[in-house]
């Protein structure tokens, strides 16, 4: 028997990889004599890096300025192929991720994705010639201005200087000096992961919506609404694009600079990451599959990658058994992707902080379990 164990991450107590090596054990505990293949998955926010280095990216480390200014660490992704090209994976948390800020109005407003850009050029320098940007956990609501800048983009204000980092600064834009731009994001192919379809602007964009889990109080989201407003004028005043687009209100708005200024797309997020890691051939040999996540809930059914990925096995006749840390959506909701079987943390543990303490002895526990009742 192979079995396919393919979780996403479990938050706050699990990597994706992490969960998979627990899942495995469980597994093997059940049917000693299977081929427990590990699979980490994303749905191209927060642990597509992870997936793409099981999968053989080699991991590499730049340190840039983070959202804030302050330096930080940020890991990216590469893989050469046959054909003298380079795919580069690049996630927006990394250099510029809400986990190096704390979640101000202030801060909500001075945020940027400068360090992003950053990580673009050094996979330029690389010789990348596709970049996949994974969305998810930003800080900034800059409309990818500061990547742009880290790129050689100039935002100018009406007196003709540079304006501030920061998505609360971009209402100040009246034109951009392009003369310095980086060359090359007209020869690589930008393939953006998004799994929200909110637009740029308005009651569902990015400032609205996302803002307040970054700081923003009513004031700043009004502001930092405004400014994406004027940058999307700007940004089809200089590129003829309009970039207030399903998809773009992605991490600040971030997809919107590129959308403008280079060769890119908008993908669901799953799907890429999935094509992206080779895990279409992985399912194809797979008997059973396993998955799960932190919690599945309502959000998880509109496409997030264990549904998805119980959905893909589904249209192959592959069973789906799902162990997440805990199940918000009922038995029916799931049998209709496939999935036959589930287990929660929740149910094994002692309690909630028990359960997040020590997640990979219950995920195992949990997984056997199932297994024995299916």
């Amino acid at each position: 028997m192979r079995i396919l164990i393919a979780p996403d991450k479990f938050k706050g107590s699990l990597t994706a990889a992490e969960a998979a090596s627990a899942i495995a054990e469980g597994a093997l505990r059940v049917y000693p004599d299977a081929e427990a293949i590990q699979f980490p998955v994303a749905d191209g926010g927060e642990g597509t890096l992870e997936a793409a280095v099981a999968a053989g990216y080699e991991e590499r480390l730049n340190a840039v300025v983070g959202p804030i200014l302050a330096p930080v660490g940020a890991a990216w992704a590469i893989r050469k192929d046959a054909f003298g090209g380079a795919t580069a994976v690049i996630e927006t948390a990394q250099a510029s991720g809400l986990a190096h800020m704390d979640p101000t109005p202030a801060n909500a407003l001075r945020a940027h994705s400068y360090g992003c850009g950053q990580l673009i050029a050094a996979a330029l320098d690389a010789g990348a010639t596709e970049i996949v940007l994974g969305l998810g956990g930003s800080a900034m609501s800059d409309g990818g201005s500061g990547a742009l800048r880290a790129l050689g983009l100039k935002p100018l204000d009406a007196a003709g200087n540079v304006v501030p980092l920061g998505g609360g600064s971009l209402a100040q834009v009246v034109q951009l000096d392009i003369s310095g731009l980086d060359p090359r994001l007209g020869a690589v192919t930008f393939r953006i992961a998004v799994d929200v379809q909110n637009p740029l602007v308005g009651s569902d964009g990015a400032a609205p919506v996302f803002g307040p889990q970054k700081g923003a109080d009513e004031d700043a989201v009004e502001l930092l609404d405004a400014g994406l407003r004027n940058w999307a004028s700007v940004l089809r005043q200089a590129t003829g694009r309009d970039v207030n687009v399903a998809g773009a209100g992605a991490a600040g708005g971030f997809p919107a600079a590129f959308l403008a200024f280079s060769n890119a797309a908008l993908e669901g997020g799953f799907e890429l990451v999935a094509g992206l890691t080779g895990l279409a051939a992985k399912l194809a040999q797979a008997d059973l599959v396993i998955t799960g996540e932190g919690s599945l809930d309502s959000q998880s059914l509109t496409g997030k990658a264990p549904i998805a990925l119980a959905d893909a096995a589904q249209s192959l006749g592959i069973p789906v058994i799902v162990v997440a840390g805990r199940i918000l959506v009922t038995p029916e909701d799931l049998a209709k992707h496939g999935v036959v079987a589930a287990a929660q943390l929740l149910d094994v543990a002692g309690s909630p902080e028990d359960a997040v303490a020590n997640a990979a002895k219950y995920l195992a526990w949990a997984t056997s379990q199932v297994l024995e009742g299916a």
